[in-house]
């Protein structure tokens, strides 16, 4: 079992309160986040942010496993995670999580890259944690 573990603090009030982040790695230390940062274009982080990183990092781990599992190994791996915030039935929900890949995997054919990107999507962690529509967008670089 791995456990890994962040702290949120927050004071004040909803719309003009302000927090911060931290994790016990060290790599965000008292991170600023507000609902300026999170709704408007406020500085800071915001929830939907760093799960659209820890969705983006993930499957691009799990895609270069999936890779390594064929005797493929990538050059490059670039994903972007696009996370989508929705007002839905009075209260706001994650309603879709996007990938978007860019990759260059030296002999890689067409089917055997998709069949690891789709096994990377279905297969990643944090694909599993969610309970949205997850899209995949994938292009195979020559």
């Amino acid at each position: 079992m791995i456990n890994r573990s962040a702290q949120a603090k927050w004071q004040g009030d909803l719309k003009t309160g302000t927090g911060s982040l931290s994790t016990d790695s060290g790599t965000l230390k008292d991170t600023p986040y507000s609902f300026h940062a999170r709704f408007e274009q406020g500085q800071g982080t915001n929830p939907e942010e760093l799960l659209a990183a820890a969705h983006a990092g993930c499957f691009t781990m799990a895609l270069s496993m999936q890779l390594g599992l064929a005797g493929l190994k990538a050059d490059s791996l670039e994903t972007r995670c696009t996370v989508t915030l929705d007002q839905v039935s009075g209260s706001f929900e994650i309603t879709r999580s996007h990938l978007k890949l860019t990759a260059r995997v030296p002999g890689a054919t067409q089917e055997a890259f998709d069949r690891a990107t789709d096994a990377a999507k279905a297969g990643c962690p944090v694909s599993k944690l969610y309970k949205t529509e997850i899209t995949l967008e994938a292009e195979l670089l020559s």
